[in-house]
C-alpha cells in the first residue's frame, strides 16, 4: 500500500510540473510582449525627439550674409573663431528673427544679454540672475561699463554700447566668450559662462561644428577657383 501511494504521488507531482511548465512559458512569452512593447515605445519616443530636434537644427543652418563681416570683425578682434559668435547668434535669436527684445528672465538684444553682465556685476544692485536695477543712461556708457568691468562694446563707434544694437551686441559678445576662455581656444568652457547649461553647450557646439565645416567648404572652394 506504502509503494502505491508513493507511487501515486511521484504522478500526481509529475502531473503538477506538467501543467505548470505551459504555464510558466505562456507567462513569459506575456512578459517577453510587454516588455518589448514598452522598450519599442521608449525608442519610438527618443527617435521622435532626435527627429525634431534634428529638424530644428537643419532649418536654421544657414548663416544670413549680412552678419557674416561682423561677426568676422569681431572674432578678429578678439581672437575667436567667428563661427563660434554665428553659432550664439542662432541659439539666442535665430539669428535675430525671434520676437524678442527682452527675455522673461530679463537678457537683452540680438545675443540675449543679462545686464549685470553687459555692464558689469560689480555695479550697485547687480545680484541673483543679473537684471539688476540699472537706469538706460549707465546701461549704455562705455565709460560705467569700464568702470564696473562689463563686457558692453561700442562697435560702431557712436559712443553708445548698447546690447539692442547688432555690431554692439555681436562685439560684446565675443568680448564675453574671449574673456571666457575661447580665445585660448576653451571653447566649450566659454560657451558654458555664457549660459551655465549643458543642453545649451550641446547646442550651440552643434551649430558652431557646421559652420565651420561651412566655412572650410567655403574656403577650398575659393581656393580652387584661383
Amino acid at each position: 500500500m506504502k509503494k502505491k501511494k508513493v507511487s501515486r504521488s511521484i504522478r500526481i507531482k509529475i502531473a503538477f510540473l506538467i501543467f505548470l511548465i505551459p504555464v510558466a512559458v505562456t507567462v513569459f512569452t506575456i512578459a517577453a510582449i510587454l516588455w518589448t512593447s514598452i522598450e519599442n515605445n521608449d525608442v519610438i519616443r527618443k527617435s521622435a525627439s532626435t527627429l525634431l530636434s534634428m529638424q530644428d537644427r537643419q532649418s536654421g543652418t544657414a548663416i544670413p550674409e549680412e552678419y557674416i563681416p561682423i561677426y568676422i570683425a569681431a572674432g578678429k578682434e578678439y581672437g575667436i573663431p567667428w563661427t563660434l559668435l554665428a553659432a550664439h547668434h542662432r541659439i539666442e535669436t535665430r539669428f535675430s528673427t525671434m520676437n524678442i527684445d527682452v527675455s522673461p528672465a530679463g537678457a537683452e538684444g540680438p545675443m540675449q544679454f543679462m545686464p549685470c553682465t553687459f555692464v558689469g556685476w560689480g555695479y550697485p544692485g547687480c545680484k541673483e540672475l543679473g537684471k539688476g536695477s540699472i537706469p538706460e543712461k549707465d546701461k549704455t556708457d562705455p565709460a560705467v561699463i569700464k568702470k564696473y568691468g562689463g563686457y558692453g562694446v561700442d562697435a560702431n563707434g557712436d559712443g553708445i554700447a548698447d546690447p539692442f544694437n547688432i555690431e554692439d551686441a555681436i562685439f560684446s559678445a565675443a568680448n564675453y566668450l574671449s574673456k571666457s576662455g575661447a580665445a585660448d581656444g576653451q571653447i566649450e568652457k566659454a560657451i558654458f559662462h555664457y549660459n551655465h547649461s549643458e543642453t545649451y553647450v550641446e547646442d550651440v557646439l552643434w551649430f558652431f561644428n557646421e559652420f565651420e565645416e561651412q566655412r572650410k567648404a567655403n574656403e577650398m572652394e575659393i581656393q580652387a577657383a584661383k
